[in-house]
C-alpha cells in the first residue's frame, strides 16, 4: 500500500519535478551564455582600445628617439630597424597584435634599455595591486558601516556629518585631496615620507585612493538601507518581535548590500586609474607612474603594454561585479 502512494505521488507530481529541472537547466544556460558574451565583448574591447591607441600614438608627430641628445640620421635609422619601427605600420601592428594576445609578449621598452615591457609592468603591478586592494577594503569597511549608521540614525546630527564629509569627498578630486594630505602631513607635520617607495610611505596614497569611493558607498548604502527599512517584511518582522540586530543585519543590510556589489566594479576601475596621478603625486613605483611615465618619454611599448594591462584590468572587473550581482540577488535576469 505504502508503495503504491509513493508511485502515484511520483507520477502526480513528476511533470512538476520535471518543469523545475528544466527551469534550472535553462538558468544555468542563460547564465553561462551571458558569461560567455561578456568575455567575448571583453576581448573585442581590449582589441578596439589596442588599436585606437596603437594607431593615434603612430599618428601623433615626433618619435620615440626625438629627444635623444645628438642623434644622427644614420643613428636613428639603426635604433627604428632594431625595434622594428621602420617596417610598414600595418606591418607593425599585425606583428604587434599576435605578440600580444597570443604570447603576452608586449617588447622590449625603448627608454629602459635591456628591460621588457613585461617585466616592468609585473613590477609596478606589484605595488599597485596591493595600493588598490587595500584601498579597497578600507573604503568598502568604513563605507558600509557609516552608509548604515546614516542610515538608522537618519535626521540626526551624525547622519548630516556623515552626508557633508561623503559629499566633499566625491567632489573634491584625488589630486587635490593628495595634494593636501602630502602638504600637511608630510611637510608641515612630517608624520609620514613624502615619496611611496617605503611601507609607511604608502600609508597617504592609500588613503587618498579610498576616500572617494567610500563616500560613493556611504551614499548608496544609506539610501539603499532606509529603502530597505521601509519594506513591509521589516515592519512585520519588528511586529513579530525579533530582535532589532537580527533585523538589521540579517535582514535589512544583507539586502541593502545589492546597490553596493554593483559598484565594486566601478569603484575598482576608479582605484586603478585614480592611481595614475596618485602614484604620480606620491612617487610611488607602480604602474599608474610607469604609464605617464611612458607618454612623457614615449615609450610605444611600454604605452601600449600599460595601456591594454589597464584596459583589461577594468573589463574584467566590470564583469566580476555583474557576476556577483547574480549571485546576491538570483532574480536578475540575463536574458
Amino acid at each position: 500500500m505504502v508503495l503504491e502512494i509513493n508511485t502515484w505521488n511520483m507520477v502526480k507530481f513528476a511533470p512538476y519535478y520535471l518543469r523545475v529541472k528544466q527551469a534550472g537547466k535553462s538558468v544555468n544556460t542563460k547564465t553561462l551564455s551571458y558569461i560567455i558574451k561578456r568575455v567575448l565583448l571583453a576581448v573585442l574591447t581590449v582589441w578596439i582600445v589596442l588599436t585606437i591607441t596603437f594607431f593615434v600614438m603612430h599618428f601623433v608627430p615626433g618619435g620615440p628617439f626625438a629627444s635623444e641628445k645628438a642623434v644622427t640620421p644614420a643613428v636613428q635609422a639603426a635604433l627604428e630597424a632594431k625595434y622594428g619601427l621602420d617596417k610598414p605600420l600595418m606591418e607593425q601592428y599585425w606583428t604587434y597584435l599576435v605578440d600580444a594576445f597570443t604570447k603576452f609578449d608586449f617588447g622590449p621598452s625603448l627608454k629602459q634599455r635591456g628591460r621588457m615591457v613585461i617585466d616592468i609592468i609585473k613590477d609596478g603591478l606589484k605595488t599597485s595591486a596591493k595600493l588598490g586592494l587595500i584601498a579597497a577594503a578600507w573604503a568598502t569597511v568604513a563605507g558600509v558601516v557609516l552608509g548604515a549608521m546614516a542610515a538608522l540614525k537618519r535626521n540626526t546630527i551624525l547622519d548630516r556629518i556623515v552626508m557633508v564629509i561623503s559629499t566633499a569627498f566625491v567632489s573634491m578630486p584625488s589630486f587635490i585631496m593628495g595634494s593636501l594630505l602630502l602638504l600637511l602631513f608630510s611637510v608641515k607635520l612630517g608624520l609620514v615620507p613624502a615619496n611611496g617607495e617605503t611601507a609607511k610611505g604608502l600609508i597617504l596614497p592609500i588613503i587618498t585612493l579610498g576616500l572617494s569611493p567610500m563616500a560613493n558607498i556611504i551614499r548608496l548604502t544609506r539610501s539603499s538601507m532606509l529603502d530597505v527599512l521601509g519594506q513591509d517584511y521589516i515592519r512585520t518582522a519588528r511586529a513579530k518581535g525579533v530582535a532589532p540586530a537580527k533585523i538589521i543585519f540579517g535582514h535589512a543590510l544583507k539586502n541593502a548590500l545589492i546597490p553596493v556589489i554593483t559598484y565594486i566594479g566601478p569603484m575598482l576601475a576608479y582605484i586603478v586609474t585614480g592611481s595614475l596621478v596618485v602614484e604620480q603625486i606620491f612617487a610611488v613605483p607602480g604602474i599608474g607612474r610607469a604609464f605617464v611615465q611612458s607618454i612623457i618619454n614615449r615609450d610605444y611599448p611600454l604605452i601600449m603594454g600599460t595601456t591594454i594591462v589597464l584596459a583589461s584590468l577594468i573589463v574584467i572587473m566590470n564583469l566580476i561585479s555583474d557576476i556577483l550581482y547574480k549571485i546576491v540577488d538570483p532574480r536578475i535576469d540575463f536574458s
